[in-house]
């Protein structure tokens, strides 16, 4: 793990592999390392960089806000002090919030974009308030309480009943943020803008990837963002809850794979 300063903060990534470079860009309220079976499977034939959030895993908290916009900042700031002018960007989830907002901000630098288990649409009422409960939970009661709402909306009951290691992970990750880092996410996704007319304007290779079981970002957003996204395509991985690239490691890998080899 190595580990850079990026405006305000200190962020803690991965860089391993050789070839045209591929980012991804981690859920919320996870890490890096949710990407650790990705990794190996693109590394021999691209440059895959992994890091952690302002506030998530072991990078800093900085200072001010997380907004979705200062983590597309952070995004550039770090594609500068690793030499990288274009990349592939694969957002899961929040990281999907975060690549639309560099998109809006940096459009040039993405050679093409992978949105996964994600929504352009902004939250609704109701959604934000939940999103601010959740900030109490962080601050008030800690991430092993967070963790318990969260994990069963993160995967699909099959995965819950099937695959217990993918739920120690998943703990893991979340109990191994910082809280304070939880809440200006969560405060920052509750704000982020409609991303919806953006799809319109998306002019790279595009592939929308959709747990068919994703209660959080439902098969009918993906099809939505499929539709607007000129020449996009969409891809359900079956029996995949929200954390489609955990649950379903080889399905994901392999629709990545072809993505990027067509693209």
């Amino acid at each position: 793990m190595k580990k850079v300063g990026v405006n305000d903060a200190e962020l803690a990534y991965r860089d391993e592999g050789a070839g045209p470079p591929i980012i991804f860009l981690h859920a919320f309220p996870l890490n890096q390392s949710m990407w650790d079976d990705q990794r190996p499977a693109l590394a021999s034939n691209y440059r895959v960089i992994t890091f952690d959030w302002r506030g998530f895993g072991e990078s800093s908290l900085g200072g001010g806000t997380s907004t979705m916009g200062v983590f597309a900042d952070d995004l550039a700031g770090l594609m500068n002090e690793l030499g990288i002018d274009r990349a592939t960007i694969c957002g899961l989830s929040m990281g999907g919030y975060a690549a639309f907002a560099f998109y809006r901000k940096y459009a040039a630098r993405v050679a093409a974009l992978v949105l996964a288990n994600t929504r352009s649409n902004a939250d609704t009422e109701d959604g934000r308030r939940r999103r601010y409960e959740m900030v109490e939970v962080a601050r008030q009661s800690g991430l092993s309480a967070l963790a318990d709402k969260m994990i069963p909306k993160l995967l699909a009951p099959i995965t819950s009943k099937t695959k217990p290691q993918i739920v120690r992970w998943v703990r893991s990750m979340i109990e191994g943020n910082q809280a304070e880092g939880i809440a200006r996410a969560l405060i920052g996704m509750a704000e982020r803008p409609d991303s919806t007319a953006l799809l319109l304007e998306i002019n790279c290779p595009t592939l929308v990837l959709v747990g068919s079981e994703d209660g959080l970002a439902p098969p009918s957003e993906a099809e939505k963002m499929g539709r607007l996204i000129p020449d996009a395509r969409l891809e359900a991985i079956q029996g995949a809850g929200h954390l489609s690239n955990l649950e379903r490691v080889d399905d994901f890998n392999r629709a990545l794979v072809d993505f990027l080899e067509r693209s």
